[in-house]
């Protein structure tokens, strides 16, 4: 039986996250707090925390705040100050190869490339989100009628993929080939970049506020709807013309984050009301792994090893799953 082992938290959870395979959880209010042999806490921002992401050696939590700050924090509770950006919000943040990380202020996209230099790109709408490619150096930018993709490194103009409405968060599939945006009305939008072919994907009945890539990026899980809708990635034109998957569907309350198993098609999936289940892909297999609470489950992260989740909550209800109990 999995068994809970709850962190009662002040503030909303932005980020649960396993650092140096150490539970992380990055709060609204500022606050980052570790399970570390004991719980322990760092004051990481002045005025409220607005986005957290691990990096891609998942050592170092990276954070950005209302005080114009980038944060990358170690599981031993050191803080390194990436960048200062002024009075400016620092409202979205991703990880990128080598140590790069890339947040956004605004309408402008900043990146700090692997030997601390600074580029940063101007947008003529806010940048909503940030996602860097698996493969090299580059960056794309969700922001209102589409997305841009950046070489930071490298002169040259960027490459514009329009569609009307306001993208707000956006992820590459796992081997570059798809790049995928949440919009603020209730759908995805996806493009196959090797030709910019467009991908559909709507009758959402809330805002998609989590995505999942499964093990291979063979399928993108989504919040938004009463399950978990997951879509099928196999083929060379993604989901066009195939139906998702529909997981863990409950009558009376929305998935609102998912979060595929490192290495197994299996993926968790948190709900409004709390709880958190954990379904197979093959048979649709359901395993309970926490009774509802008191918030909707904001945030989930598997450690390297696919046995424990961490997860946050709207409430501050947080905690680590131990699948195998």
């Amino acid at each position: 039986m999995p068994t809970v082992a709850p962190l009662d938290l002040s503030a909303h959870c932005i980020t649960a996250a396993f650092i140096s395979d150490v539970p992380h959880f990055a709060l609204a209010d500022g606050t980052v707090h570790r399970l570390d042999y004991g719980h322990k806490h760092i004051d990481a921002h002045e005025g409220g925390l607005l986005c957290a992401a691990a990096n891609q050696t998942r050592d170092r939590l990276l954070t950005g705040g209302e005080d114009g700050k980038v944060l990358a924090l170690g599981a031993d509770g050191a803080s390194e100050t990436l960048a200062e950006i002024g009075r400016k919000w620092v409202s979205a943040i991703a990880a990128g190869p080598r140590g790069a990380v890339a947040f956004a202020t605004g309408r402008t996209a900043h990146v700090r490339l692997p030997d601390g230099t600074m580029k940063s790109f101007d947008h003529a709408r806010t940048a909503e989100g940030l996602a860097f490619a698996p493969k090299g150096m580059r960056i794309a930018v969700a922001r209102y009628n589409g997305a841009t993709l950046h070489f930071p490194a490298a002169a040259g103009k960027p490459t514009e993929l329009e569609w009307a409405g306001a993208h707000i968060g956006i992820t590459f599939s796992p081997d570059g080939n798809f790049l995928v945006t949440a919009m603020q009305e209730n759908a995805l939008h996806g493009w196959k970049l090797a030709d910019g072919k467009h991908m559909r994907m709507a009758g959402y009945p809330a805002k998609v506020k989590s995505l999942s890539w499964g093990p291979k990026g063979k399928w993108l899980a989504s919040s938004g709807a009463p399950a978990a809708i997951v879509w099928p990635f196999q083929a060379k034109d993604g989901p066009m013309g195939k139906a998702p998957l529909e997981l863990g569907t409950r009558g009376d309350t929305m998935a609102t984050a998912v979060a595929f198993h490192p290495t197994e098609e299996i993926l968790a999936i948190g709900y409004g009301d709390g709880m958190v289940m954990a379904v197979r892909v093959a048979d649709a297999k359901e395993v309970l792994l926490r009774r509802p609470g008191k918030g909707a489950i904001t945030s989930m992260d598997w450690d390297r090893e696919g046995r424990r989740i961490a997860f946050g909550s709207q409430t501050g209800e947080c905690g680590v799953i131990d699948v195998a109990g």
